[in-house]
């Protein structure tokens, strides 16, 4: 700890040489939370003991024991990776991770009380929840399409599971005090070219409209839509593309979800920030990271992710309201060390963007010396922004880099290996 500390005095030191205030950076850091995405921790399985396969473009790789297998396991699991993340959080479920099954309920008739343990547990840790409905691994996503089906009665199952997940979310926010964000995202889409590609698209947005037709105040919920550009048999067309959902977003007032791996491999979301916030605001962040295709791996400290917590640490700045939720799923290492590394890379990425000498960056750039502001930008990469998230780590109790995975270790022989 007295080393952390020295670090951190000298580093406060390098920063104010740049006219960085550390200490604000700390502060600002932890105003920020993260919407930890709960279905990491399952192998987006769900609890419905129905034995659906996972369909609508999700795969899950890998088999590293230890999956949790109902609620209350993976809250556990939740509470051991919570406490290793510095700061105050938010969890996001998706519409099957419920508490209880109840026979002949089906995902159209959810209530409150197939998410109340969830509830319960949230409150008493004082956490937000976020959610979103669960369009996939379910018969009634037929031939790869849910809400644009060209059935009226498969739209109207699909219709009625999001309006259900949407008063969930509401419940959610009006007991925990803090708006609960109902994130849309539908895989419909065909595998090769469509006949028409109109149709599915007018469906899908008369579904949508029934859906948020149930007025529920935003101190409860908020919306968003989420494109893709392609998925797992959805290759050629998916219906709810960014053109479909960022008119729908504007025209509706709804947030605009942006997945880093909804786009083209060499498409980086982290332009797309300011020219949105621009122009509308809020925004939904899904932060992943995706290998060649959207196969959302857990996050590294990359350039992309850089540029992603840069942009949205100036577009907040700038008086923007952007929430950030991370999704991604690995089977193939520990789930609770994949929920901890990847957040805290994000923690790390918004920290290295809070930390950049922008004033000083943009006083160059007024004064159109390019020149200087590349070596600025370049120099500052070298700062010791390693020591300011130590002692960041140091001030919410939790270990530095080097500290959390034993506690990882311990949790998983005590725990989840027990499981069979």
């Amino acid at each position: 700890m007295e080393r952390t500390e020295q670090n951190y005095r000298l580093a406060r030191e390098s920063y104010a040489e740049y006219g960085v205030d550390t200490e604000q950076a700390i502060r600002e850091l932890a105003a920020i939370p993260l919407s930890i995405h709960a279905w990491q921790g399952d192998d987006v399985q769900g609890f419905e003991e129905t034995g659906h396969a996972l369909t609508g473009s999700c795969l899950v790789s890998g088999n590293y024991p230890g999956c949790a297998r109902n609620s209350r396991e993976l809250r556990s699991d939740l509470d051991a990776a919570l406490a290793l993340i510095p700061g105050r959080h938010r969890v996001c479920l998706q519409g099957h991770q419920i508490d209880r099954v109840v026979p002949g309920v089906d995902r159209d008739a959810f209530t409150i009380e197939q998410f109340s343990g969830w509830l319960a547990w949230a409150k008493a840790k004082g956490l937000g929840l976020d959610i979103a409905p669960a369009f996939y691994s379910h018969p009634k996503l037929d031939h790869g399409l849910s809400l644009s089906h060209p059935d009226a009665g498969i739209r109207r199952f699909w219709i009625d599971h999001a309006r259900s997940i949407r008063r969930i979310g509401a419940e959610f926010g009006r007991v925990l005090g803090t708006p609960a964000v109902c994130n849309e995202w539908v895989p419909d889409g065909f595998k090769d070219t469509p006949a028409d590609r109109l149709a599915p698209r007018e469906r899908l947005r008369d579904s949508l409209d029934e859906i948020f037709a149930d007025e529920l105040p935003d101190t409860q919920l908020l919306d968003a839509v989420e494109s893709k550009l392609f998925g797992i048999g959805a290759e050629s067309f998916t219906v709810g593309s960014h053109d479909f959902y960022l008119s729908y977003a504007t025209r509706k007032n709804k947030l605009i979800c942006l997945d880093s791996g909804h786009f083209h491999p060499t498409e980086s979301i982290g332009d797309k920030l300011s020219a949105l916030t621009a122009m509308q605001r809020p925004l939904l962040l899904h932060v992943s990271r995706g290998v060649r295709w959207d196969s959302d791996h857990v996050l590294v400290l990359n350039d992309e992710l850089l540029l992603i917590a840069r942009e949205t640490v100036r577009c907040r700045a700038a008086g923007a309201e952007i929430h950030i939720g991370l999704d991604y799923f690995d089977a193939s290492i520990n789930r609770i060390a994949a929920w901890v590394i990847g957040a805290r890379n994000m923690q790390k990425a918004l920290l290295c963007g809070l930390l950049e000498p922008f004033d000083r960056l943009a006083e160059s750039e007024e004064e159109w010396d390019f020149t200087a502001r590349l070596a600025l930008q370049e120099e500052s990469r070298s700062l010791p922004w390693g020591a300011v998230w130590e002692e960041f780590c140091r001030r919410h109790d939790v270990p530095a880099d080097r500290g959390f995975l034993p506690e990882i270790r311990s949790y998983e022989r005590a725990v989840s290996l027990l499981r069979k």
